[in-house]
């Protein structure tokens, strides 16, 4: 039973983080094509949804008992 709900944690982290950035990606593209000097605030935005998966991960290891 740990093992299913360690999956589903990575997996649904895994899934939310995927959609997260193909939304901000896409918004970035778009904010960099108006606006170069905002590259550095795209790429953090782009980059802080793979905490989700992090966390997500952790859940796993502490859901299994590694941690």
């Amino acid at each position: 039973m740990a093992a299913i709900g360690a999956a589903a944690a990575v997996g649904i982290t895994a899934i939310a983080t995927a959609y997260a950035q193909a939304k901000i990606g896409a918004a970035g593209i778009g904010a960099l094509a108006e606006d170069d000097s905002l590259f550095g605030s795209v790429l953090i935005l782009t980059a802080l949804p793979e905490t989700i998966v992090i966390f997500g991960l952790v859940v796993a290891l502490i859901a299994t008992g590694f941690i």
